[in-house]
């Protein structure tokens, strides 16, 4: 096909992965240290253990012949490549992480990155939610992204505060109960 009708992009778009929420521009890739293990224990993982496996698999497949049918073949490249987008991801999300110990926060009265948060909303409701990273957010889990809507909302207030949450369905009231650090 001529290159003329197909729209390039200055960036691989291998290295988009969608899952990964991207940082606003100008802000830095806070990461609490457990995070930060886990992000480097799976690039070990992938670079030690999966590849190696994937790459001998796609060697003796080749070695097979005619690779135009060869289902260990097609596989394992299209894996290879899914293992080395995410492989690129995680060392540059690695390179760029500036890694925050919540222990070490010296204002434990007050919401910082690391905190633990026990909120009442509006409707009378407990939540409780731990502020991270953005490589480390998992909302179900409690974890939320310290550039989300409610961690910024709640970034700087103090127990019995009660603070001011905007969100498409209108504004709503959180008071903090209790803050805590690991």
């Amino acid at each position: 096909m001529n290159k003329a009708f197909v729209k390039e992009s200055e960036q691989d778009e291998d290295d988009d992965i969608p899952h990964a929420q991207a940082l606003p521009p100008g802000t830095r890739n806070y990461i609490t240290p457990e995070g930060y293990g886990r992000l480097r224990d799976e690039l070990t993982q992938l670079m030690n253990v999966e590849r190696p496996a994937v790459v001998q698999v796609v060697s003796w497949a080749a070695s097979n012949g005619d690779r135009s049918e060869n289902g260990d073949y097609l596989y394992g490249k299209k894996r290879l490549r899914e293992i080395d987008r995410r492989m690129r991801f995680l060392t540059r999300r690695l390179d760029i992480a500036e890694v925050v110990d919540p222990a070490a926060q010296p204002n434990r009265d007050q919401v910082f990155f690391g905190a633990t948060v026990l909120y009442l909303d509006s409707a009378g409701e407990e939540h409780q939610v731990t502020i991270v990273g953005v490589d480390e957010a998992e909302p179900l889990a409690g974890k939320i992204s310290w550039i989300s809507p409610v961690a910024r909302a709640l970034i700087k207030s103090r127990e019995g505060d009660t603070v001011t949450l905007r969100t498409p369905g209108g504004v709503e009231t959180l008071e903090i109960l209790e803050v805590r650090y690991p």
